[in-house]
């Protein structure tokens, strides 16, 4: 029988629940990137953010563990992306220190939540 995503439980996994976090602060930051970053920086951020969630539920909907782990290590591809193109913006003075200190913060624990989850899976291959 099949089961939505939404039954499946992406929203009770504690990476999914920090990552959507962090795509809706990255939005809200980009949100004051100058204009003609809109289709340049702004844009290959909010893609790369936004690829850390998605990825993690449609690995939740997989048929199997080998396919999920595939969607999860995509999200964590996405999240070093991410993690780079925030660097960027600090050095561009983009946003303050502060904030990107912020980000990286949780950067960090979504990276250490989704290995953590990888190293799971793999282990149960």
């Amino acid at each position: 029988m099949y089961q939505s995503v939404k039954e499946k439980g992406y929203k009770k996994l504690e990476v999914w629940k920090k990552a959507h976090k962090f795509v809706i602060l990255v939005y809200e930051c980009t949100k004051g990137f100058p204009r003609n970053e809109e289709y340049g920086l702004t844009s290959q951020l909010r893609r790369a953010v936004l690829s850390i969630p998605t990825n993690i539920v449609e690995g939740q909907a997989s048929i199997s563990k080998r396919e999920f782990l595939n969607f999860l290590n995509i999200a964590n591809r996405s999240l070093v992306e991410t993690e780079y193109l925030l660097e960027v913006a600090l050095e561009l003075q983009y946003f303050s220190k502060d904030r990107y200190d912020e980000l990286d913060k949780l950067r960090c624990e979504i990276g250490i939540l989704l290995n953590s989850l990888i190293r799971s899976i793999r282990t149960k291959l």
